[in-house]
């Protein structure tokens, strides 16, 4: 028998063996499917969770907030206050702010999935700490819309969230505990949109690109030493045409204020672009 012939017919009898044991092979280097992997890490299943991918990257040099806890529908300002501090006592990070409804409503909490908020959200609904929750997803906000759609402009969308707190008298603790602190009108304006801005004013100054007043475009922040020398104690929100919206100190009023009035050109430090 020819030497070709021998080998055809070898290889036409040991191709079935060959073809189960590459099955085998792929099928023990598989991964685990994603139920169990949710199972085992102890956060219960859920329909949605699956629907929804991670948040990662960033938007300039400011990551994308992930999925966030809200609670709360109130008229009165400061009963949104109240349970901001009740949260924001047990550790929380947590911020209300003002929606386009004039309803004032609190967030919290920055997770990279939606089952590890809906867990959280849980145990504090069963402590009676919350009642009813929303889990805010990340492409509901306006940075992922707007990326995702190219229409729109993320930087109007950041003077809309400022402007609607013209006229409030915020009473968020921030790091004083004694009024609406100015760093977190601008971090709730950025939180709110999408991007997580820190707390402080000063982390705020050294996050995103320096800005000279003549480079601000209206989103960008403006910082100011308001208790002499160069150390940042004061911040706002460039609105465009020399004007900034800030909470200025407690018992007064978010309001806009002039870039080039005396005193602010004055203690003007520098502004940061995030976007």
């Amino acid at each position: 028998m020819p030497v070709f012939a021998i080998v055809r017919t070898c290889f036409r009898q040991l191709f079935p063996c060959l073809l189960l044991l590459f099955l085998v092979a792929c099928g023990a280097l598989s991964p685990e499917p994603s139920e169990h992997a949710e199972r085992t890490s102890g956060v219960p299943s859920d329909p949605v969770a699956g629907l929804i991918g991670r948040t990662s990257g960033a938007q300039g040099s400011l990551e994308k907030m992930g999925f966030s806890i809200q609670v709360g529908a109130f008229s009165q300002v400061q009963n949104a206050a109240r349970l901001e501090r009740l949260l924001d006592n047990k550790g929380l990070d947590t911020y209300y702010f003002r929606d386009s409804s004039g309803l004032f409503k609190v967030r919290f909490g920055n997770h990279p999935n939606y089952a590890a908020a809906r867990l959280q959200a849980e145990v504090l609904q069963r402590q009676g700490v919350i009642g009813r929750f929303f889990i805010v997803i990340p492409e509901s906000y306006a940075a992922a819309r707007i990326k995702h759609s190219g229409q729109g402009n993320l930087r109007d969308e950041l003077v809309r969230t400022a402007q609607k707190f013209i006229g409030v008298p915020y009473l968020w603790g921030g790091e004083s505990q004694k009024g609406f602190d100015c760093s977190g009108l601008t971090m709730v304006c950025y939180r709110i949109n999408g991007l997580n801005l820190p707390r402080n004013s000063r982390a705020q100054y050294a996050r995103g690109v320096r800005r000279e007043r003549a480079q601000l475009k209206k989103g960008d922040l403006v910082f100011f030493a308001t208790q002499g020398g160069r150390r940042v104690t004061h911040v706002g929100l460039y609105l465009g045409q020399g004007r900034f919206i800030h909470a200025p100190r407690t018992g007064k009023k978010v309001r806009v204020a002039d870039l080039s009035s005396r005193y602010w050109a004055r203690v003007f430090t520098g502004g940061r672009s995030y976007l």
